[in-house]
């Protein structure tokens, strides 16, 4: 029995579309402590655009920006429409080319066919499928490649990047229009194999104001988690509502980065200015006898913002940033997960009207 094309083992990189992508590299070293890893631009060779792959533990992001009005234009109309944002979530599978053929033949529309890479350092093999919005997704075969990226140049003695403890992406959510969630859960279970873990409706994410649902998609093995929200209807709009506005249209809302240190990772990142969602003080009043016993100080959490949360399996530690653009649009989660495999589902309501007072400060409540 051959074995399934589209099993995935993993994220292999996150690709964001920028508009300079040195000064966003910058930003990605000295705030969340990613190392350069490996460089594409006109010094290598490649003329319509610019990349820096970062690195730590199991994260990668690549940074790409357009050189000019002769870049590709879907590049220059991601950028213009979308701002700083997601391209592409890549997933490291056996085969590419089996992949790939596999997805196109259950219904996804191809983007870019299989492309093979030869160099010194072996084979590599790409190919790209849309998802949601300008999302996609490219299948990355490099079983027998042992470079860093075809085309890319290796970053020798790379600056100084701080220790942030962040280690592997733990989940990336996407934000999609109302009356849409359940055609892209289709999409993930039918296409490519997923499984629906949870699903959130607008009584489990609401406030006086405004509500969103979700539904959480992972694949076989549980290295891959996809939570997929829409907006529910409220008295005003909801931070979906306001995600899609500003981003026009759907993609990634934020990425949760995992850390085995949750203190110190924050410590970190605000100490490198990072701004983390605050929270009323009087969410920690009741949350020891709520949460019970945990191997971190309750105290430190509460001056922190760090919000808890516990299930059948353990319990998990949150924060999210601030948006990281001036669009109010991608930002980032940390989370320590100890057994629990959960969302922080008791923390939506206090997390909803946190992001709330946020919108309001924007006019966009």
């Amino acid at each position: 029995m051959n074995a399934d094309p589209l099993d995935f083992h993993g994220i292999d990189y996150v690709e964001f579309y920028v508009s300079n992508a040195r000064q966003a590299a910058h930003y990605y070293r000295t705030v969340l402590g990613l190392v350069p890893i490996a460089y594409a631009g006109l010094e290598t060779g490649v003329r319509d655009r610019a990349s820096w792959l970062l690195g730590k533990g199991q994260v990668q992001f690549m940074l790409t920006a357009p050189l000019g009005p002769d870049s590709p234009a879907e590049m220059i109309h991601h950028i213009a429409l979308h701002g700083d944002g997601v391209h592409d979530i890549a997933l490291r599978v056996n085969d590419a080319r089996a992949a790939y053929e596999e997805a196109v033949k259950r219904g996804a529309k191809g983007v870019q066919e299989p492309q093979e890479f030869e160099d010194g350092q072996g084979r590599f093999v790409r190919a790209t499928i849309a998802t949601y919005g300008d999302t996609v997704h490219s299948f990355i075969e490099r079983r027998n490649y042992r470079g860093v990226f075809p085309g890319f140049k290796s970053i020798e003695n790379p600056p100084f990047a701080p220790e942030t403890g962040i280690s592997a992406i733990d989940h990336i959510v996407g934000n999609v229009e109302l009356g849409k969630m359940n055609h892209w859960v289709a999409f993930y279970r039918d296409v490519l194999g997923f499984s629906q873990l949870t699903h959130f409706s607008d009584k489990d994410i609401s406030t006086e104001y405004s509500a969103l649902m979700s539904k959480v998609m992972q694949n076989g093995s549980g290295r891959i988690k996809f939570p997929i929200n829409e907006p529910a209807e409220g008295k005003r709009r909801s931070q979906i509502e306001e995600y899609l506005m500003h981003y026009g249209g759907p993609g990634v809302q934020h990425i949760a980065l995992a850390t085995k240190d949750i203190i110190a990772t924050v410590d970190a990142l605000r100490a490198a200015g990072v701004d983390f969602l605050r929270i009323p003080e009087t969410y920690y009043e009741d949350l020891p006898k709520r949460i019970g016993d945990i191997e971190e100080d309750y105290r430190e959490l509460g001056r922190r913002g760090i919000l808890a949360d516990r299930d059948d399996e353990g319990y998990l530690l949150q924060i999210f940033s601030q948006p990281v653009e001036d669009r109010p649009t991608v930002f980032y989660e940390v989370i320590r997960r100890h057994g629990s495999q959960g969302f922080g589902a008791g923390n939506f309501k206090a997390l909803f009207e946190a992001l709330e007072r946020e919108q309001a400060r924007r006019g966009n409540l």
